[in-house]
């Protein structure tokens, strides 16, 4: 029986939807806004926003092999290294956040189309010792379940300073 052709982009209808939610939320943020946090001890609204980011970078540029250079410099915009005791990220502003929401989206974008549901059992080594191996479709559904809690976090720090958060 011959397999049928689904790209993951079918299957994954809506991520693109909430995608732009978060982009919507953000963009229009001043410097000073992007500082508000939930409590003292908590990411700011901004330093959420470049964790989105660098997660999703590192999951698809070190994990996944996906979207070659132009993921590097996003890897490590929460404060993340490969190397321990690396400096504090550079605070980004709202056109720098949306930028990286943009160019992380685009790399999944383009490999949802291109993977298929067949692609989903693909099998990846542990990138650093200790983890244990991972299917493309862990990663997947990691990343979604990582962009809608920190995108609800963002959602209620926006609320509680009077801001309007992601409207679905």
């Amino acid at each position: 029986m011959a397999e049928h052709y689904l790209p993951l982009a079918s299957v994954y209808q809506g991520w693109d939807i909430y995608q732009q939610h978060l982009v919507t939320a953000i963009a229009p943020l001043s410097p000073e806004q992007l500082t508000l946090r939930a409590a003292p001890q908590v990411r700011s609204l901004g330093e959420q926003v470049a964790h989105i980011i660098a997660v999703r970078a590192r999951w698809l540029s070190l994990d996944l092999h996906e979207g070659g250079t132009e993921l590097d410099s996003l890897t490590g915009w929460d404060g993340w290294s490969a190397q321990p005791g690396g400096d504090a990220p550079p605070v980004r502003n709202a056109a720098e956040l949306v930028s990286g929401l943009e160019t992380t989206w685009q790399v999944l974008q383009e490999a949802l189309h291109r993977w298929t549901v067949a692609d989903l059992g693909e099998i990846f080594p542990p990138t650093f010792p200790g983890e244990d191996s991972f299917t493309r479709q862990f990663v997947l559904w990691h990343l979604i379940e990582h962009d809608l809690h920190h995108g609800g976090e963002l959602s209620f720090v926006l609320g509680i300073h009077g801001l309007t958060g992601i409207t679905i």
